[in-house]
């Protein structure tokens, strides 16, 4: 059979966390074994609403890349790169802004949500407005067949199979393909506010490189049933961050089961469950923590060097055929 071909990624704006790791993460160790998978510092993409503290995107991308590492995604089977590094995305993502409109891009429901996030208003950068397109440059130029992401990405790949298929036929081509969406079996991981999803920016996660006090600390502090102040009273399993995150973590389902019964009903406090949820985390998040301390700046930067290496031939050779179909290949390197 036919390798699939992978590509996802993510932004250096600070350490990953468990909504990461469940979103995409333990997808692409479980994938690396049996596709081609391409992984991706996305720093162009974090600078388009950090462009004015890139220091700060420049600081996380050895961090992302040691979250990679270690959660188990190794370098001999998954081609790890820095996106600013591969010239031909740049390009790419230039022809392909023919290809959609800018109302087409002010639609798509994940930019809307962002926008309204980070309070743009009408100040919204070209280039934030246009980051899809670049995904769709990412995700074309190394032909990928799955892309790993949480449900709140759909979007984005509806649009770039929109423009693959705007491309291949106003150029009577096939050289460019479409790609799927390959979803974890957690959709969104909530914040430990309950506020909103788990995100770096909102600083309501639990991180990947937490230490054990912090994790304990953000486990007690999460969002319940703010009425159910006795362990007698009857409680809301719905919107529980703690039952949230135990359905995400826990591998005993029949337990989970009988706890949202018992606290439903009455009789089971907000301390038990969270002392649970805190075990259960602590023992996730210790392996991974000591991997990460292992890993030395210098075998990071080889890591990122010898893929980005790797990864440059593949786009341009993409390029380098999109060139061709639009005749405007006009000099051979």
């Amino acid at each position: 059979m036919t390798r699939k071909i992978v590509l996802t990624g993510d932004r250096p704006t600070g350490s990953l966390h468990l909504g990461h790791l469940v979103g995409s993460l333990e997808s692409r160790v479980a994938l690396q074994f049996s596709s081609d998978q391409y992984v991706m510092v996305a720093d162009v993409q974090a600078l388009t609403d950090y462009f004015e503290n890139p220091q700060k995107v420049m600081n996380n991308m050895l961090e992302v890349v040691a979250d990679y590492i270690a959660v188990g995604i190794e370098p001999e089977l998954t081609t790890i790169f820095i996106q600013s590094q591969i010239p031909a995305l740049a390009e790419l993502t230039a022809y392909y802004m023919n290809l959609t409109s800018i109302s087409r891009l002010e639609r798509n429901p994940t930019v809307k949500a962002e926008i309204a996030q980070k309070s743009f208003g009408e100040s919204i950068p070209a280039g934030f407005l246009c980051y899809p397109i670049s995904q769709t440059a990412d995700i074309t130029a190394f032909r990928a067949d799955l892309v790993p992401v949480g449900e709140d990405q759909l979007p984005m790949i509806e649009l770039s199979n929109e423009i693959v298929r705007k491309f291949n036929r106003i150029y009577n081509t096939d050289c460019l393909k479409e790609s799927k969406a390959h979803l974890s079996n957690v959709k969104r991981l909530v914040g430990i506010d309950g506020k909103a999803k788990a995100s770096k920016s909102l600083n309501n996660a639990i991180f990947l490189n937490d230490l054990p006090q912090v994790i304990h600390d953000k486990v007690y502090s999460m969002f319940t049933d703010p009425d159910h102040i006795r362990v007698s009273d009857p409680g809301k399993v719905e919107g529980n961050v703690v039952f949230t995150y135990l359905d995400a973590f826990y591998k005993e389902k029949d337990e989970i089961a009988s706890l949202k019964k018992k606290y439903a009903q009455g009789g089971l406090g907000d301390v038990v469950l969270k002392s649970l949820l805190n075990d259960i985390l602590q023992k996730k998040i210790k392996p991974i923590r000591e991997k990460r301390e292992t890993l030395s700046k210098k075998n990071l930067l080889e890591i990122c060097f010898e893929g980005t290496k790797k990864a440059r031939d593949i786009a341009q050779t993409t390029l380098q055929e999109v060139k061709e179909a639009m005749k405007i290949s006009f000099f051979k390197e």
